[in-house]
């Protein structure tokens, strides 16, 4: 397995972030272009409609041998326009410049025709849940999912590894697979560990599971930790934003702060006995730590436990 850097959290002009992964010996990035990323590392305009801006971006990328190992559009193209279209113009980005694999999520539509507010359904009653559901999987997420899967077979895309992400309709492994029983095997799972603790989940488990079904396309390395004295009285469920974390149930934390050095080499040690072998890509959102010291620290359990 690669290591790599989704280089949103990297706070450096471009060229500056290129040079700090060569010197952690990281020869892999995953780019956002725009929606819940600032983008801060292409214009996804200029880089789409210029062949000498695409030229002189990607000449950055190859003289320090750094490979572009997928576009991250990561929002919510299920329910907002303009999120839609920057979705459209990363996969057609993709074509232009070889990318074979997108980073996003599902996306969440709204609970009933002529609402504007995604509605993220996480129990069965009242008994509206289910109408809900319905609508939203029904009559939203797979015709527009279908649209969206054959533009990116026109744009030579070959796999779609979607971000078990809260506040979305795919989540873990049984909703990803639902939506790819329908749409076909195009999409898969970007599987992010710190989403699952959260949720109550196993990584571990939903490696295995993923791997059985052919649908482990993408690894986050991100790490999270429920906060003794907060989680135990209130549970998971916790709607504080992540700048408060001293007051949240649980939290985003370096890599290793949240599961130990051994965990992450159980956790690779599966993903690569189901037959994963591509990218593991460090997002790192440690709010107690600064930027740099977070990567840091994040990029050497990650080393260790890819050994």
């Amino acid at each position: 397995m690669r290591l790599a850097i989704k280089t949103c959290t990297l706070d450096m002009p471009f060229t500056e972030m290129l040079d700090f992964c060569v010197e952690q010996d990281v020869h892999a990035v995953e780019i956002g272009t725009g929606n819940w990323s600032a983008a801060p590392h292409i214009d996804l305009d200029a880089v789409l409609e210029s062949e000498t801006e695409r030229n002189r971006w990607m000449d950055e990328l190859r003289k320090r041998e750094i490979a572009l190992a997928t576009l991250n559009c990561s929002g919510n193209p299920l329910a907002y326009e303009k999120e839609m279209v920057v979705t459209e113009k990363t996969f057609r980005l993709a074509e232009k410049l070889g990318v074979k694999k997108i980073v996003m999520m599902s996306g969440l539509p709204a609970g009933c025709p002529g609402d504007k507010t995604p509605v993220w359904v996480t129990t069965s009653w009242p008994p509206e849940t289910q109408d809900i559901l319905d609508y939203q999987w029904n009559e939203v997420a797979i015709p527009t999912w279908k649209r969206l899967i054959k533009l990116a077979e026109d744009c030579g895309i070959e796999q779609i590894a979607l971000e078990n992400h809260g506040m979305q309709l795919v989540y873990n492994p049984e909703t990803l697979l639902r939506l790819r029983k329908e749409v076909g095997p195009m999409v898969g799972m970007n599987l992010d560990p710190s989403h699952l603790f959260w949720m109550g989940g196993d990584p571990i488990a939903a490696a295995e599971v993923l791997g059985k079904a052919g649908a482990l396309y993408h690894i986050h390395g991100k790490d999270s930790r429920p906060e003794k004295g907060r989680v135990e009285p209130n549970g998971l469920l916790d709607t504080k934003t992540i700048d408060q974390y001293t007051n949240r149930s649980w939290n985003y934390v370096a890599v290793g702060y949240g599961h130990d050095t051994n965990w992450w080499k159980k956790f690779f040690a599966t993903a690569k006995a189901v037959g994963y072998n591509g990218d593991v890509s460090l997002e790192m959102e440690d709010m107690s730590l600064s930027m740099l010291e977070g990567h840091l620290v994040s990029l050497r359990t990650l080393k260790e436990a890819l050994q």
